[in-house]
């Protein structure tokens, strides 16, 4: 078997554990927010994995960026630039997920989920009116002998963010992006947030103006299509996309993702409402060492997957994406050339385009088929 192939399992096994292996916060006793009326056991514990790690230390020291925010000499667009940068750190991660309410005969509500995860955020590209937050996990799972596991790290998604952005790139279900034009009153004052997978293959993209407070600041997105998230897309096939709204809010000691989401078919059916937090809380006293260590030696593979990928994009009104071909999973095989590349191999760099290009339908005219753009 090739080193790639023996670190598809191992890329595998570390995806999975993240997004599914996640500790559980609550308890056994009931939900403090959800289906009460329902009487139904399963609704009043989350769901989620049944591991653990150990306690951290939250950092209660006010985020500089905060701070500066707040200063009255400051243009929108400083604060706004300010706002994204303060995403910036090194934090615990609690997610919250829940249907509200359903709009199906015998509607029955998942199961709410929680999850944690350890992970610190840093621009990898910061310009005048674009920036780029790479945020990479480092995880330590308390093991059944009451040890502490050897750090485990994923590089995991990327937000860029771009003033006054001319097109998104919208998910139309399918695993395809199409491209969208914003006019200038549409855009004029806002920035777009275009999220990307592991892979750095597109997710989502949105856009909305920063609203700033006497000491808070929030981003409203505009409505955002994406694809069924990791942990629901191995438990459910009754609807295919996600139609819903983001807002990003700084807070004195972290940040805080809430999404609004419908639930729904591509037929235009709404299944169920949800609503999500995802708190980021910076803390200290922990061992991020493994994590800047890992970026120090693979930055350069990823910043060239990220020039690829914009390449495609860029060129294409229509793309799409099939992360499994033949049983070739497009994150593990970048991943195990990421490890090649950090073992010394640096020649995998080249492997790049075209592995990605295995994984992008092509036609005639180019990457997918062009549209008009509204």
């Amino acid at each position: 078997m090739s080193k790639e192939n023996n670190f598809d399992r191992k890329a595998l096994f570390l995806l999975i554990t993240i997004c599914f292996s996640q500790s559980i916060l609550s308890s056994n006793d009931n939900y403090v927010f959800g289906w009460t009326q329902l009487n139904n056991p399963d609704l009043m514990t989350p769901r989620g994995g049944t591991s653990s790690g150990p306690d951290v230390d939250l950092d209660e020291t006010p985020n500089p960026f905060w701070r500066q925010i707040q200063d009255d000499e400051l243009t929108k667009f400083e604060k706004d630039r300010l706002a994204i940068l303060a995403m910036q750190g090194e934090h615990k991660i609690n997610f919250d997920f829940m249907e509200t309410m359903g709009f199906v005969e015998n509607y029955m509500p998942s199961k709410p989920y929680q999850s944690w995860g350890t992970e610190f955020v840093i621009a990898v590209e910061d310009e005048k009116d674009f920036i780029s937050l790479q945020h990479i996990m480092v995880m330590f799972f308390e093991q059944d002998d009451g040890t502490v596991s050897d750090a485990i790290i994923v590089k995991h998604w990327r937000q860029d963010w771009k003033y006054q952005d001319k097109t998104i790139h919208e998910f139309v279900g399918n695993n395809t992006w199409e491209k969208q034009n914003i006019t200038w009153n549409d855009r004029k004052g806002t920035w777009s947030q275009t999220v990307y997978q592991v892979d750095d293959s597109p997710r989502y993209e949105g856009f909305g103006e920063w609203k700033h407070f006497a000491n808070s600041s929030s981003w409203i997105s505009s409505e955002t299509k994406r694809p069924l998230p990791r942990r629901e897309a191995t438990i459910r096939d009754d609807y295919d996309i996600v139609i819903g709204t983001n807002i990003h809010t700084i807070t004195p000691n972290g940040w805080v993702h809430e999404q609004n989401n419908n639930k729904a078919t591509l037929d235009n059916q709404v299944i169920a409402k949800e609503i999500g937090l995802a708190r980021y809380q910076r803390i200290d006293n922990f061992d991020w060492s493994a994590g800047y260590n890992y970026w120090d030696e693979t930055s350069e593979f990823w910043k060239k997957v990220r020039e690829v990928w914009s390449k495609k994009i860029e060129k294409s009104k229509k793309i799409k994406v099939n992360s499994d071909v033949d049983g070739n999973i497009l994150f593990a095989r970048l991943f195990g050339l990421a490890e090649d590349f950090k073992n010394g191999n640096l020649e995998t760099i080249e492997k790049v385009e075209p592995t990605i290009d295995e994984h992008i339908e092509k036609s005639e005219s180019g990457y997918g088929n062009s549209i008009k753009v509204k």
